[in-house]
């Protein structure tokens, strides 16, 4: 097959055999493979309307040929959402930086958006040993269901002692960042913490409300923040393995730090 864009190989489609003995939808998941394997479609892949149009075919035919390639562990594709490539990480984020989640998967180049599902002062005597609370101090607590780019990214809840979260009750956390809030409500700018980032398990629960797919495992982050030396943060956040990675630098001189089987952060 000769391709559209005047080369063999290369990363643009191939015309596909009408009339031929092979099926479109097989023609079709055979010349995603080949692209694919080529260094297509980079971080985004092709929605089934776009492919129809790149290819010319009906979008059943791109349904049964993304329905073979999600078969092979190739592409991820479910209903209602864009296809993407199996495996691919949308979400990037450095190792020993103070870091805003939001702030982090806008700067991947998604929109960042929440669903709350829960605000409100509670007493949680674990929590509060945690933040240096007295057992009855009553805390700030925020649950959400964080979206990258319209889709399922991670179940975070944080804790805060109630006086600086009170003035959060009524914030609008739909797209907006809670430290952003923290700061012009409470005049409170964190400025270190510690993390414990471990691999776990999600039960049939969190798969489905993070859309988890099947085999795909999540990572569990528990921070605790700091302002002026005073903890003021404890987080508890469960994001998506296959959406989510973190990243280490080191050098010869400086190194880095790695501490292996840390307990939680206190």
């Amino acid at each position: 097959m000769a391709g559209r864009d005047g080369a063999a190989g290369g990363t643009g489609p191939q015309l596909l055999e009408r009339g031929g003995g092979t099926p479109l939808w097989a023609q079709l998941r055979a010349d995603l493979h080949r692209r694919l394997a080529a260094g297509a479609f980079g971080q985004e892949f092709p929605g089934e309307l776009a492919l129809a149009g790149e290819y010319r075919v009906s979008r059943h035919t791109v349904r049964a040929a993304l329905q073979q390639l999600r078969a092979d562990g190739i592409v991820e594709a479910a209903r209602g959402r864009r296809p993407r490539v199996a495996g691919q990480t949308a979400i990037t984020q450095p190792l020993g930086a103070l870091y805003s989640l939001f702030a982090s998967v806008e700067a991947a180049g998604l929109r960042q958006t929440s669903i709350v599902r829960a605000r409100d002062l509670i007493a949680d005597d674990v929590i509060a040993d945690r933040l240096g609370l007295t057992a009855a101090a009553r805390l700030f607590r925020l649950e959400r269901l964080r979206l990258a780019g319209g889709e399922p990214l991670a179940l975070d809840t944080v804790w805060l002692p109630g006086d600086l979260g009170a003035p959060l009750l009524a914030a609008d956390f739909t797209h907006t960042a809670l430290y952003d809030e923290l700061a012009a409500q409470s005049g409170v700018t964190l400025d270190g913490g510690r993390e414990h980032i471990r691999a776990v398990v999600p039960s049939r629960a969190q798969q489905r409300l993070l859309e988890i797919p099947r085999g795909i495992g999540a990572l569990a982050i528990d921070r605790l923040g700091y302002a002026g030396g005073r903890p003021l943060e404890w987080r508890h956040t469960l994001i998506r393995g296959d959406r989510f990675s973190v990243l280490a630098e080191f050098s010869r001189q400086a190194g880095y730090q790695l501490t292996l089987g840390a307990g939680y952060p206190r």
